[in-house]
């Protein structure tokens, strides 16, 4: 990949993240925050963006969204790379969901 494709690939990114933020934060306000793990004050902001105004920030050369998992059990528990691999894979994927919701709540 070239620089120049992953910055289109950013971009692209950006334009997809923001879009879908706003949707989300238009239908159910509680579930988006939730889901995209931001704070009220950017959830309002986002709601309020023109498409003029998402076109031009997401332009940019830096990522808008990042990864929220940043510790290792629960990218374990997502991929299922646990040393007690559990045989059903919604009950890791509940349990991944559970202490993200934690964490969120935390962070809140």
């Amino acid at each position: 990949m070239t620089n120049e494709q992953m910055l289109t690939a950013i971009r692209e990114a950006n334009m997809t993240y923001l879009m879908l933020a706003q949707n989300l934060i238009r239908q159910d306000r509680a579930e988006a925050l939730f889901r995209l793990g931001m704070s009220e004050d950017a959830a309002e902001l986002i709601s309020t963006l023109s498409p003029a105004q998402i076109l031009k920030i997401a332009s940019g050369n830096m990522l808008l969204c990042r990864f929220r998992v940043d510790d290792d059990i629960v990218w374990n528990l997502l991929t299922n790379h646990t040393t007690s691999k559990v045989d059903n894979d919604a009950t890791t994927k509940l349990h991944a969901s559970i202490l993200m919701a934690g964490r969120f709540a935390e962070a809140m």
